[in-house]
C-alpha cells in the first residue's frame, strides 16, 4: 500500500486541524440541509395551509442546526435559510388561514346555489360588490 502518507512519514494520515471531510466546504450536518429542506417545502406548499406544520418542524431543526453550526463552524448559511424559509411559511400559512376562515364567514349563505351563476352573484352580495 503506496500511499502519501506513508512515503512521508512527517505528515499524519488524514485530514489536519480544521480540514473540511465529507461537506465539500459547503455546509455541515444533515440537520442544516433538512432545515433548509423542510424551509423551502413549507414556503412552496404553504398556499394551501400544509407548509404550517413543516415550517413549525423547519424552524425547530433550524434552530438545532444552528446551534450546531455554532459549535461545529459550518452549515450556519443553511441553518439560517431553514429558519428563515420555515418563519415565512408558518405566517403565510396562518394568514391563508385566517383568510379563508373570513371569506367562508362572509359567505355561508352561498353554499347551496343551484347554480355556478348563482353563487358567484351571492358572493358578490355579501362581499358588498355589486
Amino acid at each position: 500500500m503506496d500511499t502519501y502518507a506513508t512515503r512521508t512519514p512527517h505528515h499524519p494520515a488524514g485530514p489536519g486541524p480544521g480540514a473540511r471531510t465529507g461537506t465539500g466546504g459547503r455546509g455541515g450536518n444533515g440537520l442544516t440541509v433538512t432545515a433548509m429542506v423542510l424551509g423551502v417545502a413549507a414556503l412552496t406548499t404553504s398556499v394551501v395551509v400544509i407548509g404550517g406544520p413543516l415550517g413549525v418542524v423547519g424552524l425547530i431543526l433550524g434552530a438545532v442546526a444552528l446551534r450546531t453550526a455554532g459549535r461545529t463552524g459550518t452549515g450556519r448559511g443553511m441553518a439560517v435559510t431553514g429558519l428563515v424559509t420555515s418563519a415565512v411559511a408558518v405566517v403565510v400559512s396562518v394568514l391563508v388561514a385566517v383568510l379563508v376562515l373570513w371569506y367562508a364567514d362572509h359567505t355561508q349563505k352561498c353554499y347551496r346555489p343551484d347554480s355556478f351563476h348563482q353563487y358567484t352573484q351571492c358572493v358578490r352580495d355579501q362581499l358588498g360588490g355589486h
